[in-house]
């Protein structure tokens, strides 16, 4: 997969979260998202060679970030609004920050499931 089809996957999943959020979104429904950004993340960016470690993680964070950014509200009652902009904040780097865990056990998991290369 190169990295501009990775990206492609990336939007296009981000695009299909907006589409489903827009009826709501519960907080499970959220963390499945969450959690399939990270295994396509991960997928493709095993397959790219330019990158090293930290950036790829970096990258795989920002898409958390983006998802976020773009279905969250979604998930908050619209009574709990004016709460949820003084928490929000803090609720993107928790989320953020529980990303980058998922994400390490994650990756054992799809390389673990991936075939070995044919030497």
């Amino acid at each position: 997969m190169t990295p501009d089809q990775l990206q492609a996957a990336v939007l296009a999943l981000i695009a299909g979260a907006r589409l489903k959020s827009a009826g709501g979104l519960t907080v499970s429904e959220f963390g499945s998202l969450v959690v399939e950004v990270i295994r396509l993340a991960v997928a493709g960016l095993d397959t790219i060679t330019t990158l090293d470690g930290p950036a790829k993680k970096a990258w795989t964070l920002s898409c958390v970030g983006t998802l976020f950014d773009a279905v969250a509200d979604s998930c908050v009652p619209t009574l709990a609004w004016p709460v949820w902009f003084i928490l929000r904040p803090a609720v993107r780097t928790l989320v953020l920050s529980a990303a980058g865990g998922a994400l390490e056990q994650i990756l054992v998991l799809t390389r673990a499931a991936a075939p070995e290369p044919i030497a």
